[in-house]
């Protein structure tokens, strides 16, 4: 399915629309995600509570099958000082698929941005739920940890 917009927001149904949504986000952002990955628990599971802490850089996933806590990311180095929140949808559900997505410093491999788009598993509401400057290094190895 391709977005849609009902009032002031955009729904979709697949990692792809969750994807395109953060992409638009993210050049009005002026930092354009060049570089995507889709959260997956150890178990399979593929949806997810969010907790986040933009001025600290921390988000925290929790698997709504299992219930493992997994640091997303390089949050596990900004723990210290973060007081995350958990995010709630329009539609007041907090379950999400969630999609990483990341912008490069120019001419490297690092990451300078970065993007956490959710798609809500109830309403299906797409949107970006956070993001913050991230000095990272290597995004393939940033994102293998979302």
């Amino acid at each position: 399915m391709a977005l849609t917009k009902k009032g002031e927001f955009w729904y979709g149904t697949t990692s792809g629309d969750t994807q395109a949504e953060l992409r638009s986000y993210s050049v009005a952002n002026e930092h354009e995600a060049s570089r995507f990955a889709a959260s997956k628990c150890d178990c399979g599971c593929r949806t997810f509570a969010l907790q986040s802490d933009e001025d600290a850089g921390v988000a925290i996933r929790t698997c709504t099958d299992c219930g493992q806590e997994h640091l997303m990311g390089d949050s596990a180095d900004h723990l210290d000082d973060a007081a995350p929140e958990t995010h709630e949808c329009v539609c007041e559900n907090e379950v999400f698929e969630l999609m990483s997505g990341v912008s490069v410093t120019p001419g490297t491999h690092d990451v300078r941005w970065y993007y956490i788009g959710c798609r809500c598993v109830e309403c299906n509401l797409v949107a970006v739920f956070a993001d913050w400057p991230c000095d990272a290094g290597d995004a393939a190895a940033f994102l293998a940890k979302v």
